[in-house]
């Protein structure tokens, strides 16, 4: 007899943005006594970013990982003890070890004993893991896994370079995958390409107790903004081509919410600016956290519905990218 085919279905979304909100101008005041020139104007310009929120000096990645898998589960009709497998895509994890999904397993009060780990891959991060739990689901090693992106860029900011300090937030977002006999993720395609590390990284390390190097995030704006727009537009008709999709078929367009301008022109080169969901005008650059962000709102607001093909997409640090195409 035939054994029917194993399909990873999204059954929950769940976000969560820290209460301190930060508009451009209270960052360019903040900024201003610093010595550091910056406007509102200037910011929305260049980014799109009109807000942010950064979380509380006692907020970590994990509490805010907790509550937006919380909102995860509820939208799902499951109990945290039915998660067989936790993945949390982070850049600022809680501690260099245990990993920030175990924290998460924890503050849950999960006692099953399920597998828990965290993903690295910078902005791509949730792109990554999402297509991780997906061939972990395809296999039949798990059921139900909880995906989250996490992050507090706010404390790797260099809040003395303009450049960078305003781009980025804090947040969470999560989704509960779950086994199914009908389709869901339809395709995923990942890359990374090492040899592009300078011009996106925190390069600092610790030794002996202390910093070495650099603890600051550094970006080369110009050349991953390059990089970003190239491999974005590759990656996705990659996914499309797997799925035997064409760009039409997308419902719904989420790329990471990294700067308006990369994103929209991705999205038009995918004929697919009417379809993008933006969030980064309110949200920032939440890198791993931004896309689940963006779904949970576009899917609480109503305008995704059931049947609805969405298209994510990250690029990140690394230099990493991909996307996956699914099916709600």
């Amino acid at each position: 007899m035939t054994q029917s085919a194993i399909y990873s279905r999204v059954i929950g979304t769940g976000s969560y943005l820290p209460a301190r909100r930060v508009t451009n101008q209270q960052l360019a005041d903040e900024l201003a006594a610093r010595g550091i020139e910056t406007s509102d104007e200037w910011i929305v310009a260049r980014t799109g970013i009109q807000a942010r929120h950064f979380a509380a000096p006692d907020q970590t990645s994990s509490d805010m990982a907790v509550e937006a898998a919380r909102r995860a589960l509820d939208m799902a009709g499951l109990s945290a003890d039915q998660i067989d497998l936790i993945m949390v895509a982070t850049s600022t994890p809680d501690f260099v070890f245990p990993s920030t999904a175990c924290l998460v397993q924890s503050k849950l009060g999960i006692t099953n004993g399920c597998a828990a780990f965290d993903i690295q891959a910078v902005c791509s991060g949730f792109a990554y893991a999402m297509a991780t739990a997906d061939n972990f689901i395809r296999s039949g090693a798990y059921r139900n896994v909880l995906v989250i992106g996490a992050e507090t860029f706010s404390r790797i900011l260099d809040f003395n370079d303009r450049t960078t300090c305003v781009l980025f937030g804090d947040g969470a977002g999560a989704v509960v995958l779950q086994a199914s006999s009908e389709p869901g993720i339809l395709s995923s395609a990942l890359h990374a390409d090492g040899s592009h590390s300078n011009i996106l990284c925190v390069p600092g390390n610790v030794n002996a107790g202390a910093v070495q190097g650099e603890a600051f995030l550094y970006m080369d704006g110009q050349a991953v903004f390059k990089l970003a727009v190239k491999v974005l537009e590759k990656v996705a008709h990659e996914a499309l081509e797997k799925a035997g999709l064409e760009a039409e078929a997308i419902d719904w367009l989420i790329p990471h919410q990294a700067n308006l301008r990369i994103m929209t022109s991705t999205a038009r080169k995918l004929d697919a600016e009417a379809k993008m969901v933006v969030t980064v005008d309110q949200h920032g650059n939440t890198s791993a956290a931004s896309i689940p962000l963006a779904l949970d709102v576009a899917v609480r607001d109503g305008r995704i519905k059931a049947g609805h093909n969405v298209m994510i997409e990250g690029v990140g640090g690394g230099f990493t990218w991909g996307a996956v195409l699914f099916r709600m």
